[in-house]
This record gives structure tokens, sequence and C-alpha cells, in this order.
């Protein structure tokens, strides 16, 4: 029997764990046409009708998506619209729960029969509490990515399963045998758009200063996409930095976080696998200062790096607003620069952290228990 499964994934990493999933789910079904949104490596696995939407879908931030409302709605009525035609027996929807808790409640109301899943559990028990009724009321299935998620839904009534975080399998595959280079400095600007532009220019400014004041070091940084790439680009071109000190590839983000000796770590996913590799980093975050109010107001956590979350304590540093600035970064990098023993010691906190992550066949296990649902 072949199985129809539609999947929504809205960000270059829900792009990579949507499509190891799919391969996982394929393998466990037997057979299984694949429709949905997703990128160019959900394409390949879908090999049919799967619009590629991440460089325009990747918007971080309340205002920034307001700004683009009209946009959104639009994209969300015709994935309802292709639903209710297509009556998938599977919904899946990978992390992005802005759009996808919304097409969840929909699809719901239209196809009762569809078994409706999410992978990348919603961020509630940090931000909105008051979601999880809802979540309960439209979802069959939540795949967790932490322990700790799993008695959250529980709890409210919803199934939900720990197969562990997805990056382990992505992660161990990617892993060189390298020595890091103290004198290297990586720059990890993130991969939505907006994030790029909003902090590599930062970035770049904290390579200058550190030129200037006499360390004798590089930087590389890894673009994400090939738009991305070109903007990141523009900016260097406008810094002025001297020819050589910045270098920019076109992906291999995991092996470049291998060779670096310490780094900046946009917040999101590349904060654990920054860790996970034991790269001592700090974090980054900075939005328009309207979106950054309204979040404090609902975010229920202390810290916004997920590995600091995980930890239960501020391991990486975050620079989040004003203090994402050249003088408190730089700082930073000086101390880990100067003192081998701190950065090695960052480094493994780092690494013991991640560990918590659980072990690889992560993306079999939440094909597993998607086909568990049909089971029962």
């Amino acid at each position: 029997m072949i199985r129809k499964v539609y999947v929504v994934a809205g960000e270059v990493s829900g792009d990579t764990h949507g499509a190891e999933l799919m391969d996982a789910l394929r393998h466990q079904f037997g057979g299984v046409e694949f429709r949905g949104l997703g990128g160019p490596i959900m394409g390949k696995v879908a090999e049919a009708e799967m619009i590629d939407w991440v460089d325009d879908a990747a918007v971080m931030g309340y205002i920034e998506v307001l700004k683009r409302y009209s946009w959104f709605k639009e994209r969300l009525e015709k994935s309802v619209a292709e639903v209710i035609e297509w009556q998938p027996d599977v919904l899946l929807l990978v992390d992005y729960p802005g759009f996808n808790l919304r097409l969840a409640k929909r699809v719901r109301e239209f196809c009762p029969d569809t078994k409706i899943v999410h992978y990348v559990a919603p961020q509630v028990w940090a931000w909105n509490q008051r979601r999880i009724p809802q979540i309960v009321e439209s979802h069959d299935l939540m795949l967790c990515l932490f322990p700790f998620e799993v008695p959250v839904f529980e709890k409210a009534g919803l199934k939900a399963v720990c197969p562990g975080h997805p990056l382990i399998d992505e992660l161990e595959e990617k892993r060189v045998e390298v020595e890091r280079d103290p004198a290297l400095v990586g720059l990890f600007p993130g991969s939505r758009m907006r994030e790029v532009t909003r902090l590599f220019p930062l970035m770049l400014e904290v390579a200058g200063d550190l030129h200037a004041k006499g360390y004798e070091v590089t930087f590389a940084s890894a673009a994400a996409s090939e738009k991305v790439e070109g903007v990141m680009r523009a900016e260097l071109v406008r810094s002025g930095l001297p020819e050589g000190l910045v270098k920019i590839q076109l992906g291999g983000s995991q092996e470049l976080m291998q060779r670096v000796g310490s780094g900046a770590v946009a917040s999101g996913t590349a904060t654990l696998e920054a860790a996970y590799y034991g790269m001592p980093y700090c974090l980054v975050y900075g939005v328009a200062w309207a979106t950054y109010l309204l979040a404090r107001q609902v975010i229920k956590v202390p810290h916004i790096g997920l590995i600091n979350i995980l930890a239960g304590r501020e391991i990486a540093p975050e620079f989040i607003q004003n203090d994402a600035n050249v003088y408190e970064v730089s700082h930073w990098f000086e101390g880990m620069l100067s003192d081998d023993e701190v950065r090695r010691a960052h480094g493994e906190s780092l690494r013991l952290a991640a560990s918590q992550l659980g072990e690889s066949g992560v993306h079999l296990r939440a094909a597993g228990a998607i086909v568990d649902l049909f089971k029962s």
C-alpha cells in the first residue's frame, strides 16, 4: 500500500531533518508518495511535487512576519486547499510552528482521517504554554527533541515520543579527523537572510577590531545558500577589511566548526551543532526592538541558547541586542585567544552538555513512531 505524506518545513535545518525522516519513512512504509513545502534536499527525496520555499519562508521575529503577513496567509490557504484535495495519510510538520500550528488546526477540521505529526516539538514550554491545548486537539503525535519535553505534552493528553535529536545522525556523518587551529576564528551568522544581514556586519566588525589589536588570526564563515553567500560577500566588500582576513565558503559549516579554534554563532540550531563538536563559542542574537520586547513578555526560560537551556545554566555566553556589540564580543574572543586552557575547557563543557542529545538512529526511531500510529 502506498502511503501519502504531505510534508512542510520552512527553514534550512528543517529541510535537512525533513529529508532524513522522509527517507526513513520510505524505508519503514515500503511505498510513500510525498508532496508539500520544503527545500532542495527534501525535493530530491520527494521526486515529485515539493515546492522549494525555504529561502522565502525563513523569516524570524514577530514584526518581520507581520510585514509579510499577506504572503504567509496566501501560502497557508494554498496549502490547506492542496491537503484537502489530496487527502494524505499523514501531514508531517517539521518544526516551523508559526505556520505549521495554523496549518494543523485547519487540516484537522477538514481532514479528520489524516494523521497529524509534528517533528521537532514547538517550544511552548518556553514561550506560550496556552497553545498546548490547541496542539493536543489538532495533533496525533509529537516527536520531541529533548526528553524533558515529553511529559509536557503527555500530561496534556497528546502522545509524545523522544527519538533523540536529529542532529546526532547528521553530525556524526560529517565528523572529520582534524585538529583545531587556534588562529582560525569561525563566524556563523545563521541561515535566515534577516539574521545574516543583522549579524554578519557585527561579526566583520569584530574581525576588524581583533585584527587592529594585533591578534594574528584569520576568519572563516560558511554561507547556508548561494543567495546568502551573495549577501555575505557584499557585506565583506563594504566592510573594507584587508583581503584574505575573512574567507567565505558555500556550505560546509559543520566541517568548519571542527577546524576553528573558537567562533561566534547566531542563536538557533547551529549552537547545538557547535556544542556537539566541542567548538568554543559565544552566542550572538539581535532582532527588531519591538520583536525583542514582545518576546521578553512571553519567554519563560532564563536563556535563549538551546545548549544553555539543555544544560540548565549558561555555558555559552549570550550577547543579546545591545550586548551584541563589538566591545563585548571582541572582549570574549580576546579571552579565548589568550588562554589555550580556558578555550579547551570551554569546548569540553559544551561537548558534555550536548551529550544529552541522544544516540544515532534518530530518524528511524521517529519513522517507527509514525508507523505505530497506523498499527494502533
